[in-house]
């Protein structure tokens, strides 16, 4: 499986992150984007280097270079996750206009038919922000805002994480052993009542 995964300027950097060790522990073949706002996000909200997280990828590609593989649609992938999405990526992608390499990618995978997921980050929404969103699930993205499940009662900030992450795996059948889902009303947190 080859994905590709884009990090943007906006908080929650950290999703993005979890996402890229979780494809990256799974085999996955993955080609990394991320804007230079999102550099600079994961080191305000992170302890993580550029250099580590860029590490686990199998490809990186610079923003600027739009004529990188994942640029063509003629270059085959299986989809497309950006976590976090700014509102400035959502209305870029929304309005196809395509001035860096993390854009053109996603809009790519809106004229192939591949999915394209976008972890929007932003609250509250006004009419704008939600117009953008209807608009560019019209096209054919899915809208995955980071919202914490609490049925899998969350004990810390990694469980609310993982719960994000399985749930953006799960759209391309990819397995998450730190994702807990729900068994029914007669259990509770994954042990019988």
């Amino acid at each position: 499986m080859k994905l590709i995964l884009g990090i943007s300027g906006a908080s929650g950097v950290v999703y993005g992150i979890r996402i890229l060790e979780a494809l990256h522990h799974l085999g996955v073949y993955i080609h990394l984007v991320i804007s230079t706002a999102g550099k600079k996000t994961i080191q305000l909200e992170t302890s993580y280097p550029i250099e580590t997280v860029e590490a686990l990828a199998s490809e990186v590609h610079n923003i600027e270079n739009i004529g990188a593989s994942i640029a063509s649609g003629s270059f085959k992938t299986d989809g497309m996750v950006i976590a976090p999405c700014s509102v400035k990526s959502l209305s870029a992608i929304a309005n196809s206009y395509n001035d860096n390499l993390l854009v053109r990618a996603a809009d790519v995978c809106l004229k192939e038919r591949r999915k394209l997921i976008l972890l929007v980050r932003e609250t509250p929404l006004h009419a704008g922000h939600l117009e953008l969103m209807l608009k560019v699930a019209r096209l054919g993205a899915i809208i995955m805002p980071p919202l914490p499940a609490f049925y899998n009662h969350p004990q810390t900030i990694e469980d609310i994480i993982n719960h994000t992450t399985g749930k953006v795996l799960d759209q391309f059948d990819l397995a998450y052993a730190m994702f807990r889902r729900w068994q029914g009303e007669n259990t509770l947190a994954g042990t019988e009542k």
